[in-house]
C-alpha cells in the first residue's frame, strides 16, 4: 500500500512539473534578440499576472498618422515588485518608451521589454527598476 502511494505521488509530481514546464516559454523562443526596437506610445494596459506581466499601449507612425497597438511581455510580477516596480505605478494613458527587442515573427507589433522609461526620465528594466530602490 506504501508503495501505491509513493508511486502515485510520484507519477503526480512528474506530471505537475512537466505541465509548469510546458506551460512556460523561453524568451529567445518568441522574441529576436538580434531586433531591438524602440517605440514611444500611450499606455492603454498594464497587466501584472502569472506567468509574465505584460504592457500594451498605442504607437503613433510618425509617417502616416495611423496608431498601432504594441505588446510588450516582461518579468514576473514578483520579480518587478521586488525590485522597485509597484502596481499602479505606470497608469492608464501615461506616455512612456520602450526598448525592448521584437517578435520573431515580423508582422506582430509585438516585443519582449528590456527597458521602460516613464516621461520623468524614471527607467524599469524587466524586472523592475534599472536604478534600484530608494532605501
Amino acid at each position: 500500500m506504501k508503495t501505491t502511494r509513493t508511486l502515485g505521488f510520484a507519477v503526480f509530481a512528474s506530471w505537475l512539473a512537466a505541465t509548469g514546464a510546458s506551460a512556460h516559454h523561453s524568451f529567445a523562443a518568441a522574441f529576436d534578440l538580434s531586433k531591438p526596437v524602440t517605440v514611444q506610445g500611450t499606455i492603454v494596459q498594464v497587466r501584472l499576472e502569472n506567468p509574465h506581466s505584460w504592457f500594451f499601449l498605442d504607437v503613433k507612425d510618425p509617417a502616416s498618422g495611423e496608431v498601432a497597438r504594441w505588446a510588450f511581455e516582461a518579468g514576473t510580477p514578483s520579480g518587478m515588485i521586488r525590485n522597485g516596480f509597484k502596481p499602479g505605478l505606470i497608469k492608464k494613458g501615461s506616455v512612456v518608451t520602450i526598448k525592448g527587442f521584437h517578435a520573431r515573427d515580423p508582422s506582430q507589433k509585438m516585443g519582449m521589454l528590456r527597458e521602460l522609461i516613464t516621461a520623468d526620465g524614471t527607467s524599469y528594466g524587466l524586472f523592475g527598476s534599472q536604478q534600484g530602490t530608494a532605501q
